[in-house]
């Protein structure tokens, strides 16, 4: 089945390509060899590496100097069990066929992709220039390294998804450039889905671009050893299986991490933090979370709590657990010179190297001093780093209070300036493997609770990479703003996230930077917001309110509770944090569905509807699991909504019970506590109390 009517993959009749042209006119330029399973090309010093890497799927990777090399940091785990793939070696070219997609490869050394069963183009290799450069272009950084581009041919009306978590509103990113690089608010996670039928991973953590341009698809690794990618053929669902099934699956997440988290920058002291939990449960409010802040610590880099605001943190934890409520702390990867454990850090290598200058990669105010001093960031991709890190976690937050979650905060690293190639990881040169860094610290937390005996690993992070679903993270989208057009962009990103094989995300109810509780206008962005986030995978509120305090040890922000917003809308928070409550089970569903077949629980319409051409370009809304459609309001003072309706299924309002066909739009009513809310075929969710 074509993943997409809208868009036809090229039929192989269609196409005559610049490299099949060469190759009928050009003698051999290169060889074919059988390897193990494998298809080989090589020339002009170039190898060429193709095999099959789970089903319907195929890695390439190609190498100037000398055979493609292994062992490279990448997405990928383990090569996966032998398949039934074959190689064909004929006259001037070669294929390599693995269950649903073929590569055919051109004397030449040209790549092309097409659906197996009918030979329709869904990728292909393109030249920069009919005589030079190829697809696979190279420019020497030295020693081995070179700046590599692999290009690809640009359809009319392709649509492409994916690239993790971007801040420009789009859900479809053709046309647009993206840096591959991690930072605050902006998740790199290099795999693209396209409307064609195929979804392809640049397996590099190397820093970089992509460019969806209209004459063409550029992937661009800044400095790396060698080209890696790989490529499935199937439709969006079958794609999401496939991708996560060779790079990791999110652990099931359990039924604590459902409910609704609680947090604020910042509760300063213990007493502050406890009253807040105390109040929820005084007014019946559910919370199943609240968070532990920065600052909480005696230096950056100690990971332990300050005894003069936190005097007894055993009590306070007792007293959570009673109340039914599970705490959560903040870890930092950062490391300030004053901290106990700086020197033995940097003596045993597990600090972020530098090529000039000192160990020293931000400045930031240490907790007592106040004044801005320059620290450092743990190694997350040395194994001896995570281990002491870890070590020092379970130290002084797990052994002797319990604490057994925590907040990854500042993870992309956050480096100021964010200047890769003046770093030197264990893992490589800083432009080959920058973009790792997310991904290796939430697995130091992981590995460590694992080995501890802690089945239900979950931690809260602001940055991420290709496979970070595997090691328990919670992703959420970063410092943002906090008005309606913010809110808009956040339905794109998550969406994109997940199809970027992440089921575990969420935003800052309300947004981060500011938002006066006192204001009208802002309680109505809150409403609308946490409308939407007691209607996503994790349900966390979260802000820097207005007034705040600047940067600082005594850094806070204004209230962000529940009750803060006035009598009318504690009435409807509470409401939506009851609604979450009911729906829970549904959720852990979609929970146990992304943790066994891959497939994310927020979901665009395309995911369950790819035969509606109009589902690819809804942008507004999305599926919560396959029978919930969530439209929230995106506009100030929006008193209805319209919506688009999929083909293909009869929905309900969940509000009203009325029926609609799909394929087509509809207006509902939306006044300020309600949600548009469409149940899918006749689906019973409890959404009525």
């Amino acid at each position: 089945m074509n993943p997409s009517p809208l868009i036809p993959a090229s039929p192989a009749s269609s196409v005559t390509s610049v490299s099949s042209a060469l190759a009928q006119s050009s003698p051999t330029v290169g060889t074919f060899a059988e390897r193990g399973g494998a298809l080989e090309w090589s020339g002009r010093q170039e190898t060429v590496r193709l095999e099959a890497w789970g089903p319907d799927a195929i890695r390439v990777r190609a190498r100037l100097g000398g055979p493609v090399l292994d062992g490279l940091p990448g997405a990928l785990r383990d090569a996966p069990p032998p398949s039934a793939a074959s190689v064909e070696v004929a006259d001037g070219h070669a294929t390599l066929t693995n269950g649903a997609l073929t590569a055919e490869v051109a004397a030449d050394g040209m790549i092309r992709f097409v659906r197996t069963a009918d030979g329709a183009e869904l990728l292909a290799e393109e030249r920069a220039h009919f005589w030079w450069p190829g697809p696979r272009l190279r420019t020497a950084t030295g020693n081995g390294y070179h700046r590599l581009e692999q290009r690809f041919r640009a359809y009319e009306g392709e649509k492409l998804y994916g690239l993790g978590q971007h801040q420009h509103g789009l859900l479809d990113q053709k046309g647009a450039v993206v840096d591959l690089v991690q930072r605050n608010s902006e998740v790199t996670i290099p795999v693209l889905t396209s409307s064609r039928g195929y979804t392809l991973l640049w397996n590099n953590p190397a820093i970089g671009r992509v460019e969806l341009g209209a004459t063409g698809t550029r992937w661009v690794a800044d400095s790396a050893r060698q080209i890696d990618y790989w490529i499935t053929a199937g439709d969006p669902a079958t794609a999401q299986r496939r991708y996560t099934a060779v790079t990791g699956r999110a652990p099931m997440l359990p039924e604590w991490a459902a409910g609704f988290w609680q947090c604020k920058l910042r509760y300063r002291t213990q007493e502050e933090l406890l009253a807040v939990a105390r109040e929820h449960r005084r007014r019946g409010l559910p919370i199943s979370v609240i968070v532990c802040d920065f600052f909480h610590w005696t230096h950056l880099g100690d990971w332990k709590f300050d005894p003069v605001a936190w005097p007894d943190p055993a009590a306070m934890v007792r007293e959570l657990d009673e109340l039914g409520i599970r705490l959560m702390v903040s870890v930092w990867p950062s490391v300030s010179p004053l901290s106990e454990n700086h020197a033995t850090m940097e003596q045993r290598g597990f600090l972020i190297g530098s090529e000039y200058g000192p160990v020293a990669h931000a400045d930031w105010p240490d907790r007592r001093e106040g004044e801005r001093i320059q620290v450092a960031f743990y190694d997350a991709t040395h194994p001896g780093a995570r281990e002491f890190v870890w070590s020092r976690v379970r130290q002084n937050y797990l052994e002797p209070y319990g604490i057994r979650s925590f907040w990854l905060d500042a993870c992309e690293p956050e480096l100021k300036p964010g200047f890769s190639a003046n770093l030197r990881y264990h893992a490589g040169p800083g432009l080959e493997v920058g973009n790792l860094y997310p991904r290796e610290n939430a697995r130091a937390l992981y590995d460590g609770m694992r080995a501890a005996g802690e089945e239900d690993v979950v931690t809260l992070i602001r940055s991420a990479w290709a496979g970070s679903q595997a090691y328990g993270a919670v992703l959420w989208s970063g410092d943002i703003g906090t008005d309606f057009p913010t809110l808009r962009r956040q339905i794109a990103a998550g969406l994109n996230v997940a199809l970027s094989g992440i089921p575990w995300w969420n935003t800052d109810i309300g947004g981060f930077h500011g938002g006066d509780p006192d204001d009208p206008a802002y309680r109505e962005v809150l409403i609308r917001w946490f409308q939407f986030g007691a209607l996503s995978p994790v349900m966390r509120l979260h802000g820097y309110r207005a007034p705040g305090l600047p940067l600082g040890p005594q850094m806070t922000g204004g209230p962000n509770e529940v009750w803060s917003y006035g009598e009318e809308a504690e009435q409807i928070l509470a409401a939506y944090l009851r609604l979450r409550e009911r729906l829970k089970p549904y959720l852990l569903e979609q929970m146990r569905t992304a943790h066994e077949e891959g497939l994310p629980p927020l979901r665009p319409l395309f995911l369950e509807f790819p035969d509606d051409p109009a589902a690819w370009d809804i942008a507004d809304s999305y599926l919560l699991g396959p029978d919930l459609l969530v439209a929230p309001v995106l506009e100030p003072g929006e008193v209805e909504r319209t919506a688009y309706l999929p083909a293909g299924a009869r929905w309900t309002d969940a509000w009203t019970g009325e029926e609609y066909d799909g394929g087509r739009a509809v207006t509902v009513p939306a006044p300020l506590d309600r949600i548009p809310l469409f149940l899918r075929d006749g689906a019973r969710l409890p959404v009525r109390d």
